[in-house]
């Protein structure tokens, strides 16, 4: 069998807490938190960027209102 790749620091973190037998209600906090936490992450991106770039409400709504499909 090929290898695909290394784990990443992530992965390695995450395999050593996952190596012991924890409660269904623990693991859905576990999960709940991961997911809180990347989508904060994105979150204060997209905030940084909105800054960043002058964004504004009529900038989503030009951005809605945009065909972006190319033609084949």
């Amino acid at each position: 069998m090929a290898q695909v790749g290394k784990l990443t620091n992530a992965q390695m973190e995450l395999l050593k807490l996952f190596k012991y037998e924890l409660p269904e209600k623990q693991l859905v906090e576990i999960k709940n938190i991961l997911a809180k936490y990347f989508a904060d992450t994105a979150s204060d991106e997209m905030d940084r960027l909105w800054e960043e770039n002058g964004w504004s409400n009529e900038t989503m709504e030009e951005w809605a209102g945009e065909h972006m499909r190319k033609k084949s």
